[in-house]
C-alpha cells in the first residue's frame, strides 16, 4: 500500500478507521514526509526517507483487503510459544513450521484473537469446532494449539496433503472444498490460502 498526498486524505482516514481493530494479524505501515513535503504511507520500510513513523494495522485472517500486506516481509517468530507448537506437531505429525504459518496467518500469536465471524484463539477456531474437540478454553495456549493441530491433521489425511485444499479447508470448511472440487471461488479463501503458503515456506527456511 502506498498512498500519498499534501494531507492525509478523508478515504485514508476512513481505511486506517476500518481497520483498527481490537484483534488481528498486524502488520507495519510506515509514515513518512518527503522533500516535497507528501506524506507517504507504505509497506516497505523507507530506506533513505529520514525519520519514519510505524503503524500498525491490524489483519483479520478472514479479510481479503489484507493482500495488500507484502507477507514475504512481515517478520516471522520461531521462539513464542515453541514448546506448545512442537508437542502438537510431534503428536499429530505435522510440520510445526505450518502450524506457524497457521498460527501468523490466523491471530499473529495473540492468544486472546476473537474475529468479527466468532474464532478464537491461536488458531482461530469457530464454537463448532471447538465443540467437536471438546476444547475447554479456546484462549489457552497450549489447549488451542493442540485442537487446532489435531484440526489441522485431520484436513492433511482428508485432502492427502495437498497444501492449497488443506489451508482452504481450515478456512472455509472441508464441505466447501469438496462442493467447488478445489479451492472455493471465495476472495478471502483464495487470499488465505495465499498467504499460508508464503509464511508456510518462510517458516520451513526460518527453521520452525
Amino acid at each position: 500500500m502506498d498512498t500519498q498526498g499534501q494531507s492525509t486524505p478523508i478515504r485514508l482516514m476512513c481505511l486506517i478507521a476500518a481497520l483498527w481493530a481490537p484483534v488481528a494479524l498486524a502488520s507495519e505501515i510506515y509514515k513518512y514526509t518527503d522533500a516535497q513535503g507528501i506524506t507517504h504511507y507504505t509497506n516497505i520500510r523507507p530506506g533513505n526517507a529520514g525519520q519514519y513513523a510505524t503503524l500498525r494495522f491490524p489483519c483479520y485472517a478472514s479479510d481479503p483487503g489484507c493482500r495488500a500486506v507484502n507477507w514475504e516481509q512481515v517478520p516471522l517468530d520461531t521462539r513464542v510459544f515453541r514448546d506448545e507448537i512442537l508437542t502438537a506437531a510431534s503428536r499429530y505429525s505435522v510440520d510445526a513450521a505450518l502450524i506457524r504459518a497457521i498460527i501468523h496467518a490466523e491471530s499473529a500469536y495473540q492468544a486472546d484473537a476473537v474475529s468479527p465471524k466468532g474464532a478464537q484463539g491461536l488458531m482461530q477456531l469457530m464454537p463448532g469446532t471447538q465443540r467437536e474437540l471438546e476444547l475447554a478454553d479456546p484462549f489457552n495456549p497450549e489447549s488451542n494449539i493442540d485442537g487446532g493441530t489435531y484440526h489441522l491433521a485431520q484436513m492433511l489425511a482428508r485432502f492427502s496433503g495437498n497444501l492449497d485444499l488443506v489451508a482452504a479447508a481450515y478456512n472455509a470448511g472441508a464441505g466447501a472444498v469438496q462442493r467447488h472440487g478445489g479451492i472455493p471461488p471465495y476472495a478471502e479463501t483464495q487470499e488465505y490460502v495465499r498467504r499460508v503458503k508464503i509464511l508456510y515456506r518462510r517458516y520451513q527456511g526460518a527453521g520452525s
